[in-house]
């Protein structure tokens, strides 16, 4: 039996941690101890995910580490320990501890680090790179220091206008400076530059190309004051970050002796392998085949190709598709193939369409039997990348008119390609190596029927993410294929997707469940349809103003039966409208003086309002007396509908305000309270572009200029946070809240059950751009139509509270036993910080209880 050999792997990036993952899927460790070290305190996280911090993301989120993965039998990893020498001729790596490790193969996985220019001042107090979530961490802290207003990213790339993008949630005016003439020189040219240009600074950023930084100027204090540019202007900043390009980390490479390029990097050869037979390099440290591969889905072959040469393959590295399709401040950029039509005899055909901000360049050979798509560029419109990317790989036909590839979908051939004409051996997902074939086999072998299972079976989608669309595709036809109906019904009893029953009721002015189960559906219905088709009944005011009436109450969930936000040991909460965070003191007590006589639980929501939590079914009609008395109402907690709409003081108090927020929050709040929809809305109004009510993480959200509102739709925070979308700019009041009317309608006429706005529009065919055609252009003539409806909505609102405990009928239902007026002996707290909580169900015989107040 062959002896067990040692490897170790310096470095546990994202390419590094792949080579783990490949080695223990394939079971090398039974054969080899694989001990990691890892360089920062934290174990691989996702880089490229990496801005999505500012926008909530976790670490812990971010994690590319399974939980356990490190308990493997054959794992052993140190966190927060780097190799720092290599011997060579003992076969030995010390580590920055000290640590001792001899080794029968090493593996090189240290990455790359930001160059940063050498100017004078790069290294004062407010200069940083972006780089690790601890670079992220420190800009955040920087950043949020007293007068800090202004900042600058030097390198307008990829990563530089990530950079900016973090900056401008940060609340900072935000600068960027790029020593090309334009944006994204490796990806884009000069037309792509000039579109994403207008569009970046359509969001308030301030672009500065062809300037080279020659100084970082420090002021007293010796932070960082200023820049200085090489033609002798002057910027004053409060805060730098550089991202201008990489260089590759190899001086344990360099120290020990191991051939190196010309410009840096460890050079390698089709194995990965360095000059010495035992080592091996991946990812951005690594040279190969003369170049420095600065993407994941290389680094991941490279360590495919290191994997299976540890188990005694034969795998190489030839290269990898460097295409991308980025989002970028929500802007749609693509690159792939053959960009900038180098090939011999390559034409181009351009589109570009300054009304609509969208730039697309398609590279064509014309040598041969007809057109072949060589490469191409797209900025503002990406919708037709992965057709384009398989058509330049060869695993799908370019059409004979090529043209219609990059004209608008209405008039292009878009439906005349599709997933069907890829070929099996197509890779739909570059940075896991999937295939086309491999998807299908898993489809057909596993009887996957969501994509989920598609991802979990593969690995497809796992990575980068922008192989998702097609994945979807594949999965419908392979399903249809197989002859199993795709559908997008909303249950069993309707043959009809919510956008479909939507209009019925609409058009039919339907009034009840049974009218429309009657007329379109079959059976009993479920506890899908019925909250559903609740849902359109209130959206159009066709069901009665109440929605626990006789005929509606049935159909609603758990939380609108009463009003309130079921918890976990059977109370409600009960949350008030507090528009636009703006609160009396009187309001104030009041929520203060109900809470202490029906003991409830306080605590200030991320919505500007305040949780009474504790509330028995009983109680909840004598609490909402009380808030209505003291001038509040119902604040919609419990349905799916607008929630809040968040406000910064703007220019009644804020220094920095340049439109009165608060004001409009409230008059937006007020006009929308109630209104039903597919799921829940969100909202803010921030009075300047530091941005403190978040409003680019809303549903909807309102930033104010020296000139009027910035309208921002489809955003949202939670589990997948998305960053909202520029729909238009510089509006007046009047036409911002038409504009607001026409979107909320839009989205409730089409949108699925249950489905974000952030969801309805990246699923929209042409997206943003297709939304802004029908809500600012009225390319569907529906825009009179749609404030119609929002109209009918704010004539009829009513409080739901207020109607409850005006109508002794309705009161009824807010009983905890129906043949018992007593309180549910059940519910019990424990005390807590002043406040109580409820008692789990392991404390309730063994600790001191407090009563709920009869």
């Amino acid at each position: 039996m062959r002896p067990r050999r040692t490897l170790v792997v310096a470095g546990n990036g994202m390419v590094g941690q792949k080579l783990l993952e490949v080695l223990v899927e394939r079971g090398a460790t039974a054969e080899w101890d694989v001990v990691t070290f890892c360089e920062e305190g934290r174990l691989a996280y996702d880089r490229v995910g990496l801005s999505s911090f500012f926008a909530g993301t976790s670490a812990e989120e971010l994690s590319l580490v399974a939980p356990g993965f490190f308990d493997h039998a054959g794992l052993e990893v140190h966190v927060g320990d780097a190799v720092a020498g290599i011997d060579r001729s003992a076969g030995k790596v010390v580590s920055a501890r000290g640590t001792a490790i001899a080794y029968d193969a090493l593996v090189l996985a240290t990455g790359s680090y930001p160059f940063v220019p050498p100017v004078p001042g790069k290294d004062a107090p407010g200069c940083f790179v972006y780089r690790t979530l601890d670079d992220l961490e420190a800009i955040r802290d920087y950043a949020a220091g007293s007068g800090r207003k202004v900042g600058a990213v030097v390198g307008g790339g990829l990563l530089g206008l990530e950079a900016a993008n973090a900056l401008r949630s940060l609340g900072l005016e935000t600068h960027v400076v790029e020593f090309a003439p334009r944006l994204m020189p490796v990806q884009v040219d000069d037309g792509g530059g000039a579109v994403l240009r207008r569009r970046i600074e359509d969001l308030g950023v301030i672009v500065h190309t062809g300037m080279q930084t020659s100084d970082i100027l420090v002021g007293d204090d010796g932070r960082v004051a200023g820049m200085r540019f090489a033609d002798g202007d002057d910027l004053a900043v409060d805060l730098v970050v550089f991202s201008a390009g990489i260089r590759p980390r190899d001086q344990l490479a360099r120290d020990c002796g191991l051939e190196m390029g010309e410009r840096g990097g460890v050079l390698v050869d089709e194995a990965c392998r360095t000059s010495d037979p035992r080592i091996f390099a991946i990812g951005e440290c690594a040279l190969a085949q003369s170049r420095i591969w600065g993407l994941v889905a290389p680094g991941y072959q490279m360590a495919r190709v290191v994997a299976d040469r540890l188990l005694g393959g034969d795998a190489v590295f030839e290269g990898a598709d460097l295409s991308t399709k980025l989002k970028l401040m929500g802007i749609d950029v693509a690159s792939f193939g053959d960009a900038f039509g180098a090939t011999p005899g390559a034409e181009s055909i351009t589109l570009s369409d300054p009304v609509a901000n969208v730039y697309k360049r398609l590279v064509l050979g014309l040598d041969g039997e007809g057109p072949r798509v060589l490469g191409g560029i797209l900025v503002g419109d990406a919708s037709m990348y992965q057709t384009l990317l398989q058509m330049c790989r060869g695993d799908m036909p370019t059409p004979a008119r090529p043209e219609e590839l990059v004209l608008p979908a209405s008039t292009g051939a878009t439906a005349t390609v599709g997933v069907g004409a890829l070929a099996a051996t197509a890779m739909v997902c570059s940075c896991n190596n999937v295939t086309k074939g491999a998807i299908c086999e898993a489809i057909a072998g596993a009887g996957l029927t969501d994509v989920t299972g598609v991802k979990a079976c593969t690995g497809a989608g796992t990575g980068c993410g922008g192989c998702v669309p097609i994945v979807t595709d594949l999965l419908k036809l392979e399903l249809k294929r197989a002859g199993v109906e795709v559908r997008n019904h909303l249950c069993e009893h309707f043959d009809y997707s919510r956008q479909e029953l939507f209009d019925i009721v609409r058009v039919h002015r339907l009034t009840s469940f049974s009218e429309v189960l009657a007329g379109h559906g079959r059976g009993l219905g479920c506890e899908v349809c019925k909250p559903a088709v609740a849902s359109m009944l209130a959206s159009l005011g066709l069901g009665g103003n109440y929605i626990l009436e006789p005929g509606q109450a049935p159909l609603q969930d758990t939380n609108d039966h009463f009003l309130a936000n079921l918890q976990r040991d059977g109370t409600y909460s009960v949350v008030p409208r507090v528009p636009g965070g703006e609160i009396t003191p009187d309001q104030l007590i009041a929520i203060g003086e109900v809470a202490k006589e029906f003991g409830l639980y306080t605590k200030i929501t991320g919505g500007q309002r305040i949780d009474l939590f504790g509330a028995t079914v009983d109680h909840l009609p004598a609490i909402w007396r009380r808030l209505i008395d003291a001038g509040m109402e119902s604040g919609h907690a419990y349905g799916k509908a607008l929630r809040t709409v968040k406000s910064c003081v703007g220019t009644t108090w804020c220094r920095y305000g340049v439109q009165d927020s608060t004001s409009l929050a409230i008059q937006i709040e007020l006009r929308y309270r109630g209104l039903r929809a597919p799921h829940k809305i969100k909202s803010a109004v921030s009075g300047c572009a530091r941005e403190c009510a978040e409003a680019q993480g809303k549903d909807f959200g309102v930033i104010a200029t020296e000139r009027g509102w910035n309208l921002y739709v489809c955003g949202n925070g939670g589990m997948k946070p998305q960053h909202a979308q520029l729909l238009a700019a510089d509006l007046d009041s009047e036409t911002l809240i038409r504009y607001i009317d026409r979107f909320l309608m839009f989205y409730i006429r089409t949108a699925d059950r249950l489905e974000r706005t952030s969801t309805w529009c990246n699923k929209l065919e042409g997206g943003i751009d297709h939304l802004r055609r029908v809500v600012v252009d009225d390319a569907l003539g529906i825009g009179e139509e749609l404030e119609a409806d929002m109209a009918r909505h704010v004539e009829s609102y009513e409080c739901e509270w207020k109607a409850t405990i005006e109508d002794p009928e309705k009161m009824k239902r807010f009983r905890t036993f129906v043949n018992s007026e007593g309180p549910d002996p059940n519910v019990v707290f424990l005390p807590v910080r002043g406040q109580v909580r409820p008692a789990f169900p392991e404390e309730k015989n063994t600790l001191e209880l407090l009563e709920v107040p009869s």
